[in-house]
């Protein structure tokens, strides 16, 4: 499906269609969460417990970037 970035105010967004909303059983006001994958970017319904691991993750690795980075060569 294609989307267009439009301006909202002084930033801009996405207008997902009424017929891509209802597949995803999503409302005006609901939350999502982008993740980055090795394909682009998936969006997923907000959930409050991955949003925490997410933190936890992000946090272990820029705190052990260098082991990180030892371990994947």
């Amino acid at each position: 499906m294609k989307l267009k970035i439009t301006t909202v105010g002084n930033s801009a967004g996405v207008i997902l269609p009424k017929d891509l909303l209802a597949r995803l059983r999503l409302e005006k006001g609901d939350e999502l969460h982008a993740l980055e994958t090795p394909d682009g970017i998936r969006l997923t319904v907000y959930d409050p417990t991955l949003a925490e691991q997410m933190e936890v993750a992000e946090q272990v690795m820029r705190s052990r970037r260098t082991l990180l980075h030892k371990l994947a060569q």
